[in-house]
């Protein structure tokens, strides 16, 4: 095949297909894993060393730690036709709120 200006037949002009790792961060990810296994007893020392002091930054740690091997959720909102409020329509009633409705005397919690 002659010379192609701009063409290398050794290079994947596709790319890597979608959804699959890098291979490098992968290598990280299984490297840190394994620094974090060796060190485990190390790992519950130190969180309980910080967590002495301030509970709060213990727990931000294990959680920052546990986001490099437990995938983080994503955030959706769910919304009617053109955003609007599924919700709009709920009402909720605590305590000794007066109510539109008789008491059902037959009702008694001891048989629940």
């Amino acid at each position: 095949m002659p010379f192609q200006h701009g063409f290398d037949p050794n290079r994947n002009y596709n790319g890597r297909p979608k959804g699959s790792a890098n291979r490098v961060t992968e290598q990280l990810k299984e490297a840190f894993a394994l620094l974090l296994e060796n060190n485990l007893e190390q790992y519950e020392v130190w969180l309980s060393a910080v967590a002495a002091d301030d509970p709060a930054r213990a727990l931000e740690i294990a959680l920052k730690i546990s986001e490099r091997f437990i995938p983080v959720m994503s955030r959706q909102e769910v919304t009617g036709a053109d955003g609007a409020d599924l919700f709009a329509n709920v009402n909720f009633k605590f305590g000794d709120a007066p109510t539109d409705q008789e008491p059902n005397e037959d009702f008694d919690i001891d048989k629940v």
